[in-house]
């Protein structure tokens, strides 16, 4: 690490300390030219690879904003909507990984978002997988009624709107 009063090629770590989210690594140092301390903060970088071929930082930033439009108008606390995010950047920088294909990133949401609010991830789900017809839509509400149906929930605690009597979404 240079030095950034004197330009010196190296210098000596006095302190070092993880940051409070566990992300960064705090280093304080000392320049043994100058003898003058300075502060480093070091942290992995994570990118994410676009459809299009660009490369990004990864931001826990776009993930709020997205889980938050999904969320809009349901109840759901944005501290919930922190804390996915935060575990969706945790899983993600657990691949070992430095670059993340957009569409991992996506994946890497759905599970969260649909332990947090159906409705939500009905709502993302059908952005994220561009849903372009009902029966998408149908099929992502009978994934939704199956997985209900396997941990031992009943189907009328899905409430996705009116139904007919074969238990199928009524279209209005």
């Amino acid at each position: 690490m240079h030095c950034p009063f004197c330009r010196h090629k190296d210098s000596r770590v006095i302190d070092s300390r993880v940051n409070e989210d566990g992300s960064a690594i705090r280093r304080r140092r000392q320049c043994p030219e100058c003898d003058r301390r300075f502060t480093t903060i070091e942290s992995a970088s994570l990118s994410v690879v676009k459809r299009s071929g660009v490369i990004e930082p990864f931001s826990r930033e776009k993930i709020v904003s997205g889980v938050r439009k999904a969320c809009q108008g349901r109840p759901v606390p944005d501290d919930a909507i922190a804390l996915l995010a935060q575990g969706v950047e945790e899983s993600l920088r657990a691949t070992g990984s430095a670059e993340i294909d957009s569409h991992e990133v996506g994946l890497a949401i759905l599970g969260p978002l649909r332990e947090l609010d159906e409705i939500a991830y009905l709502r993302f789900a059908s952005v994220y997988q561009a849903f372009d017809s009902l029966e998408d839509f149908e099929a992502a509400i009978n994934v939704l009624r199956a997985g209900r149906l396997e941990n031992g929930a009943d189907l009328d605690d899905l409430d996705l709107g009116p139904v007919d009597e074969d238990g199928s979404p009524t279209l209005l």
